[in-house]
């Protein structure tokens, strides 16, 4: 895949808000500062597009990014984050769910987890929602520039004992936006998330 154009196109919070012009869509879930806007700007080869911020829980809608003039990557607010209220925390996860469980042009989830640790609570059950929905996911393993070449092998099989990844729809990738590991195979998957009909 190679990126021509990436827009920030529109901030959502509610079905009404969404992009219309029914391009396809990859969204991206995972903890807060997890290293979404990370892989985002990683991915787009933009600096900035997508906001990094050393404060968690920033974001707070749905972000749609469009690229190419062809489909959308999709921010959705990180979970997991203790400083947001009970309340607000519901309010992000009926936001998740109204859009995974009705977008039409949702093709696939990349779920990103920090591969310096065991996947979390919050984690394992995003996934399994994910499953659940029937969605193609990519699991990335983020900040891996973090851990010693050697371990990777151990990170993939501590992910693996708490996912259970050993099924058709289901990706592994270990990445790191410092070092562009596995940037292309990001896109890779991406592109065949959009090839298929």
């Amino acid at each position: 895949m190679i990126i021509k154009q990436s827009d920030f196109a529109v901030s959502a919070v509610k079905a009404s808000q969404y992009p219309q012009d029914g391009l396809d869509e990859i969204a991206l879930a995972g903890r807060s500062n997890v290293g979404k806007s990370s892989l985002i700007n990683t991915i787009l080869q933009r600096k900035n597009l997508a906001r990094t911020s050393s404060s968690p829980g920033k974001t707070q809608t749905l972000n749609f990014y469009r690229v190419n003039d062809n489909f959308y990557l999709v921010d959705v607010p990180g979970y997991g984050y203790a400083k947001v209220s009970k309340k607000q925390r519901e309010e992000f996860g009926e936001m998740i769910q109204d859009y995974l469980e009705t977008r039409a042009y949702l093709k696939g989830l990349i779920l990103l987890i920090d591969g310096r640790h065991e996947p979390t609570a919050d984690d394992i059950a995003m996934y399994d929602y994910a499953q659940y929905l029937d969605l193609p996911i990519l699991v990335v393993a983020t900040k891996m520039d973090k851990i010693k070449k050697n371990a990777f092998n151990k990170t993939e099989a501590t992910f693996r004992k708490h996912l259970d990844m050993n099924k058709d729809n289901v990706t592994f990738i270990p990445f790191s936006s410092e070092t562009k590991l596995n940037v292309e195979k990001v896109k890779d998957w991406i592109q065949d998330r959009l090839d298929e009909e």
